[in-house]
């Protein structure tokens, strides 16, 4: 297996890239039995996912990325990522603290998300 810490920061830099600049083209990603969990609610399937994450109610966000985790998983091949940053939004001045997890699963050359929680870190 190669690298769990080269392929989750390859799949960290896209991703998040991806995120600041076409949310729709994250869609790729996912499947239909992919799910989402966004601040406790819970998405299931690519197009449901896409739906969420691009009507999010924001202009322009970027994230710093603090840290990165990556080990490998149950499924041959798999990688659990758990990711801790900022978050900012529009013109924000204050930058909010997220942490994400991510389930990849290969899927021929390269990985789909089957499983991603995202929770917003308050206080």
């Amino acid at each position: 297996m190669a690298d769990p810490n080269a392929i989750a920061k390859q799949f960290v830099d896209f991703y998040y890239t991806t995120f600041s600049t076409n949310r729709a083209g994250l869609q790729s990603l996912y499947r239909p039995t992919s799910m989402l969990t966004f601040e406790a609610q819970q998405i299931q399937g690519e197009t449901n996912i896409s739906e969420k994450l691009t009507s999010l109610p924001f202009q322009s966000v970027k994230h710093q990325i603090t840290t990165f985790d990556a080990q490998p998983s149950t499924v041959s091949g798999s990688l659990l990522v758990l990711v801790t940053g900022l978050l900012i939004v529009d013109d924000n001045t204050n930058p909010l603290p997220f942490s994400q997890a991510f389930q990849l699963i290969p899927d021929g050359s390269g990985y789909y998300v089957q499983n991603d929680v995202f929770r917003l870190n308050y206080g």
